[in-house]
């Protein structure tokens, strides 16, 4: 079973909705069997409403599920209202990326395309403050937990079981100078540190690397249970956008073995972050 709190809540809503569609009935007319609203049942299945244990007594009846399935939901339910160790930080992490990092932490594939900023998996403390700082809408404190987060985030790539990590970065996120040039030095030296850990592959989309899928950055998050489906993710000031369709997976899936393909060898890349180090030394 999945272990955030997140994808415990996700596994919950994909499990319902498949004894909905086994049924063959609508969500209307789930609920008008329940004396429910559709509106409810359609809550539930996109994880969007707070699931209550009675509530799955009522579906599992109404579907004629064995009390082991029942029991089984009735423990993701549960389990889904604990909260994360990110979401005591409060403000400082929006609710639409509190979603993603109970995702974030639970993905056994990770590939990500960074082509504005260095990935915040291997962001310093400096640069991520530095980046955070710039959110008119942050307060300070606000700012603080934030960075804290990102810091704290980063332990997923050293765990026993790190999810196998791959990052494409843009080369203009390597030479983008933010904060100052020392800052840089010790986000470049960052960044090549991360890149040596077992888990992770880092290649740099050079400013030479010719014609490539013009994307804008995204993840994509894969799950070690076959009955959690893979999905990406794109943010922005405000929100985020979640695709779960195979659809949008297949097309996301081939537009990063695209930028791989396009992209130097994780070998070629490093010496290249070593070339820009050096003239951030000068």
């Amino acid at each position: 079973m999945a272990g955030s709190p997140t994808a415990r809540r996700r596994r919950l809503s994909i499990e319902l909705k498949k004894l909905r569609e086994r049924s063959t009935l609508t969500c209307a007319q789930v609920g008008q069997a329940l004396d429910w609203s559709g509106s409810k049942v359609n809550r539930m299945e996109t994880g969007s409403g707070r699931v209550q244990p009675s509530d799955i007594d009522a579906l599992c009846r109404f579907y004629g599920t064995s009390d082991d399935m029942r029991e089984f939901l009735k423990s993701l339910a549960r389990q889904a209202k604990v909260r994360g160790w990110w979401q005591v930080h409060g403000s400082g992490v929006p609710e639409w990326f509190n979603i993603y990092i109970g995702l974030e932490q639970d993905a056994s594939t990770f590939r990500q395309y960074q082509c504005e900023v260095v990935p915040g998996l291997m962001q310093t403390l400096g640069y991520a403050s530095e980046l955070h700082t710039t959110c008119g809408h942050m307060t300070a404190a606000d700012v603080e937990r934030a960075v804290r987060v990102r810091m704290e985030r980063q332990a997923m790539l050293s765990r026993p079981d790190a999810p196998e990590s791959w990052f494409i970065v843009h080369e203009g996120a390597l030479r983008n100078v933010i904060g100052d040039r020392t800052l840089m030095r010790e986000q470049l030296e960052r960044i090549l540190d991360t890149a040596r850990m077992p888990s992770v592959t880092l290649q740099v989309l050079s400013f030479d690397s010719g014609t490539y899928p013009v994307t804008g950055s995204f993840t994509m998050l894969g799950f070690p249970a076959p009955e959690d489906p893979d999905l990406v993710y794109r943010d922005g000031i405000t929100d985020a956008v979640y695709l779960e369709g195979e659809h949008h997976v297949r097309e996301y899936t081939r537009a990063f073995d695209g930028l791989r393909a396009a992209a130097l060898s994780p070998r070629r890349s490093t010496h290249l972050i070593e070339s820009v180090l050096k003239e951030y030394a000068e």
